[in-house]
């Protein structure tokens, strides 16, 4: 069973200043707006936030589809971009793990994984019974997959009030909150390195590599954050 205190404490947790519920709601509002132009219907625009919840990911579905790109293109290119959710799962449910709690629970809670869930967890297990974090990380993903799922219909219906400005302020709200949650992370040698290697070298490899900026320029400066932090124990 799941230790209710403990989840609606996680879903709590959305309220407040630093709350990620309103940006990642912009975003979500954003989204469904684009599902209508790009031709779903307002039962497939939600269907797409209740099963995939990955917002980059489902971007890259409306847009592919919006080309013509054929299935396994779309498939393909889904999964690479929601494969950046695979080492943000090895990071955090170690983390959670008890072994008076039945395996269903991570099963079912690996749905609510994102950045947004996953950078509030990451802050706040310390405080959390080690017993009940799973129930409490639950209580955090439930809270924000609903909101994504919500904004996304209220986003389709009012996509006819939002033109193409609008949309992209609402969208890059998140990724905003993501660089500002990031930089209050920044509690030791190592982490700062990371950020700041790779705000620093993201604009630079842009100019060599546009496509693979992003990627280049975290990897490299979270491999050197990573041998540092190895090397210092930072």
């Amino acid at each position: 069973m799941i230790n209710l205190k403990v989840f609606f404490r996680g879903l709590r947790s959305l309220k407040g200043a630093r709350s990620p519920a309103i940006p990642l709601a912009t975003c979500f509002i954003a989204l469904g707006a684009l599902l209508k132009d790009a031709g779903f219907n307002l039962q497939q625009s939600a269907a797409s936030s209740f099963f995939t919840y990955a917002l980059p990911g489902q971007l890259v579905m409306a847009e592919s589809l919006l080309v013509g790109a054929s299935l396994l293109n779309i498939f393909i290119a889904v999964w690479l971009v929601n494969f950046r959710l695979y080492p943000m799962t090895v990071s955090l449910f170690p983390l959670l793990k008890h072994k008076s709690q039945p395996k269903w629970k991570y099963y079912l809670s690996c749905h609510f994984l994102a950045v947004t869930s996953w950078l509030i967890a990451k802050d706040s297990y310390k405080k959390i019974d080690q017993r009940y974090r799973i129930d409490f990380w639950m209580g955090i993903g439930f809270g924000t997959w609903t909101t994504a799922v919500l904004m996304t219909l209220i986003g389709y219906l009012l996509s006819d009030y939002l033109n193409k400005d609008m949309m992209i302020g609402l969208a890059i709200v998140n990724p905003v909150y993501f660089f500002c949650m990031m930089i209050d992370a920044m509690k030791s040698v190592s982490i700062s390195i990371a950020v700041i290697g790779g705000t620093l070298l993201g604009p630079a490899v842009y100019l060599f590599s546009t496509e693979w900026a992003i990627l280049f320029a975290g990897l490299i400066a979270g491999t050197i954050a990573f041998l540092f932090e190895g090397k210092n124990g930072y």
